[in-house]
């Protein structure tokens, strides 16, 4: 029940994707109505998770499993029978919230549930490989129901499976006490979603009043402040919704950066391949359903693959390598052009997915093992907001980068010639809506205009492809200097827990001084397996993890029995 929870939300993001061109055929969206249709769920969904998870650490994660199915079903209904996409916007943002309490939920049930390292892992790898099932379902079904139905299908067909899950969470999910002591955050809960938005909202606007204009430039400066804001509200804040402190911890940080780098590139490219796809080489929402679907069959198949070579491996290896097969994916997407054969775009696509697939579960497990059990609420709504805020990031930023450059060659083009003010605002809007244009003068004007408009949006496409991997590859860089190595003493309790003999009375490293800021590694310091050894003073101030010697406030105490932390 928790994968179907999660498989619905998977499901959603890139069955939307496929959507996007009929979008603009049927409710005349421009490319930054497109962008916030993607992003209004991915901005409130972002905003919520970690009020969300500390809701489910009080309440307890199946009430809040619970209310964020019917809360995401009745979104889901909403945006089926919309009429503009003023109205589908606001529909996707009820989403958002629903959303927004279902992925925590889910991953905080099972961290509970599985509490044994190697355990944890698999289970970890199996909940990212259903979300990247959900994602391989979404484009087929999606393109399936647009050659059948109306654009609202594609978000009605969430409600019955919304409904299997709901009913079957309330039968099989255990029961989870909640922890009273914990009071939801609502001023950094409206600090986070106001700096978001407004932040988004100038990047997204860009292309249509001007990277210079005063709107933009003060949307992009009050967004800013009220992130910094943000931050210096949680900084003080005595129940804060993130502890901004963790960042300074290197797996802990180093994971999450390299999850919300990872799904910058991942969003932004299918924003804009499903557009590619269809318009520019001209397939059916199906057929591009079918042609993107490899991609993520790959992610889930390298996903799983990850959540077991990371025992071996160790996450820095895998996050690095796969941010590097990422960028490759991204900088070779970035010389399609016009009249490209499908075999010679698959295998781009296929470098993407595997490398998503292998950074996902061993950053998520990094985040995860950062945290005591008890906490897992607020771990998994973490992991989980790096991840939207890199999606809808990528979106906007990327979707930005093409909107600006395709308007700015389109107008160049049409600049001399007598275009009536409805007609160029519907070419200059979207590639769609040049399209429409387009067929609509026919003969050869029409398929000159058509050239035109495709060349432009592949040329936009190819620069924001090349920023993507540029980002990527700062990802990659982030995570091969950032993350811990996989050390001798993570690999001795790894060994131990998968059932081979060690020697009673193996001692962990003692006496090691624990400096600020600094993270531990199970076995560093305290005792380990059977063993036992006493924890040196640690520093004043630092954090402690599972395992950890050392009072905080003191700066000094005896280091408590080793807990692993795979992954790391």
């Amino acid at each position: 029940m928790l994968c179907l929870s999660l498989l619905v939300t998977g499901i959603d993001q890139t069955i939307l994707n496929v959507a996007l061109p009929t979008l603009v055929r049927d409710l005349h969206a421009s490319t930054s109505q497109l962008q916030w249709i993607v992003d209004a769920y991915a901005v409130i969904f972002a905003g919520l998770l970690l009020t969300a998870g500390n809701l489910g650490d009080r309440f307890g994660a199946r009430r809040l499993l619970v209310a964020g199915l019917a809360v995401f079903g009745a979104g889901s209904a909403a945006c089926a029978f919309s009429g503009s996409s003023p109205a589908l916007i606001a529909a996707r943002a009820l989403m958002g919230v629903g959303g927004a309490m279902l992925m925590p939920a889910t991953l905080s049930i099972i961290t509970n549930v599985f509490q044994e390292p190697h355990e944890r892992a698999r289970a970890v790898g199996i909940w990212a490989g259903t979300s990247g099932l959900g994602v391989a379902i979404g484009p087929v079904v999606g393109g399936w129901l647009l050659d059948h139905y109306w654009w609202g299908s594609v978000f009605l067909v969430n409600v019955p499976v919304v409904a299997i899950a709901l009913a079957g969470s309330l039968w099989i999910v255990p029961r989870m006490a909640g922890r009273r002591d914990s009071r939801p955050d609502i001023l950094g809960t409206l600090l986070s979603i106001g700096g978001l938005g407004t932040l988004l909202w100038g990047i997204i606007e860009a292309p249509i009043h001007g990277w210079g204009a005063t709107s933009t430039l003060g949307a992009l400066g009050a967004g800013a402040l009220l992130l910094a804001g943000f931050v210096v509200w949680e900084l003080r804040c005595d129940h804060p919704m993130l502890d901004v402190r963790l960042f300074t911890h290197r797996a802990f940080a180093g994971a999450s950066a390299s999850l919300a780098l990872a799904l910058f590139a991942l969003s932004g490219a299918l924003f804009m391949l499903t557009q590619y796809l269809q318009f520019v080489l001209g397939n059916s929402a199906l057929r591009t359903g079918l042609l993107i679907a490899p991609v993520s069959i790959v992610m889930f198949v390298a996903a799983a693959a990850a959540g077991l070579l990371v025992r071996r491996l160790g996450a820095r290896f895998l996050v690095t390598g796969g941010l590097a097969v990422v960028a490759a994916g991204l900088l070779a997407t970035s010389a399609l052009g016009l009249g490209d054969a499908y075999s010679q775009v698959i295998w781009r696509f296929l470098l993407l997915g595997a490398g998503i697939g292998l950074v996902m579960p061993p950053a998520t497990d990094a985040v995860l093992g950062s945290l005591p059990v008890e906490r897992a609420g607020v771990g998994s709504a973490t992991n989980s907001t790096m991840i939207q805020v890199g999606g809808a990031l990528g979106v906007g930023v990327l979707g930005s980068l093409l909107a600006t450059r395709y308007a700015g060659r389109v107008s160049a083009v049409i600049a001399g010639h007598h275009v009536p003010p409805a007609a160029r605002q519907a070419i200059v809007s979207s590639l769609g809506g040049a399209l429409m244009v387009a067929d609509r003068a026919g003969g050869t004007l029409g398929a000159a205009l058509a050239h035109v408009a495709d060349a432009a949006f592949v040329s936009g496409m190819s620069l924001a492809m090349i920023v993507g991997a540029a980002t990527a590859i700062a990802g990659a860089l982030v995570a091969l200097v950032v993350l811990p190595p996989r050390n001798k003493a993570q690999a001795r309790l790894l060994d131990l827990h998968a059932g081979k003999t060690a020697q009673a009375g193996e001692v962990g490293k003692a006496g090691e001084v624990g400096r600020a800021g600094e993270v531990r590694h199970p076995g560093e310091a305290g005792a380990e397996a059977a063993g036992s050894g006493v924890g040196a003073p640690g520093a004043a101030g630092a954090v402690r993890y599972p395992g950890e010697a050392g009072s905080d406030a003191a700066g000094s105490g005896v280091g408590a029995p080793g807990a692993t932390v795979s992954g790391r």
